[in-house]
């Protein structure tokens, strides 16, 4: 799983070689669906300010789903594999369980967000902006750590 993108290859255009900035487009997109679900949350929590409309607990889905990006991202591929990383209280072991934790935190966090949009604003007929707001938040912060964590090359400072 940790190379599943290796073998994609982009359509080939002479104009730009994809090869050689694939770490770079996977981190700008990543980066930007990151910043667009915290733009989409503080709006919601900008124009919905009253704890009726939006309750201020639903922003705990998106700091969990923040904690468990950098959770994500800490470990490379190299250091599940057991490649690059044997040292330390629990070596390999260590870096699956902690990035086991980190994919548990960010599915319960994007699961706990549809819980909020259709308990708390379907099913109640209440107006649904701030539940697909928490929705779209935590779901863009999980696509883009997909991206980051799947989409570039090991070798990313070589």
């Amino acid at each position: 799983m940790a190379g599943f993108l290796d073998n994609f290859r982009w359509p080939e255009c002479e104009c730009i070689d994809w090869g050689e900035s694939r770490n770079t487009v996977a981190s700008i997109v990543a980066g930007i669906l990151f910043f667009t679900g915290w733009w989409i949350m503080i709006d919601a929590a900008v124009v919905y300010h009253d704890p009726e409309k939006l309750n201020h607990a639903f922003h705990t889905c998106g700091v969990f789903s923040t904690i468990a990006f950098f959770m994500i991202n800490a470990v490379s591929n190299g250091q599940v594999r057991g490649d690059s990383y044997g040292e330390g209280c629990f070596g390999r072991t260590g870096a699956r369980i902690w990035l086991f934790i980190g994919f548990m935190m960010m599915f319960g966090s994007l699961i706990a967000s549809m819980w909020i949009l259709f308990g708390a604003y379907v099913v109640q007929k209440k107006e649904v902006y701030p539940g697909l707001a928490v929705f779209f938040q935590n779901a863009l912060i999980f696509f883009s750590t997909l991206i980051y964590k799947f989409g570039r090359t090991e070798d990313l400072w070589a």
